[in-house]
């Protein structure tokens, strides 16, 4: 794995748990709460966005069915 995962799985990490302490205790933390999803769903995005889409993948696969022959 390179530095750039590592980099995404930490801010996965860090965001989830920022989130969790902003949820915990009597009084909710609602500005750290928000920070923690946010770096969750970046760090998410950072992951989900170096994984290829099967979709194009099978539209390369298959002939065209609309093409002229």
């Amino acid at each position: 794995m390179n530095v750039q995962q590592y980099i995404s799985y930490f801010l996965i990490l860090t965001g989830s748990l920022l989130a969790i302490y902003g949820q915990s205790g009597d009084e909710k933390n609602v500005a750290i709460l928000i920070i923690g999803i946010v770096i969750l769903m970046y760090g998410i995005y950072r992951i989900s966005s170096k994984i290829p889409s099967k979709f194009d993948e099978e539209m390369n696969d298959k002939p065209h069915e609309h093409e002229d022959i």
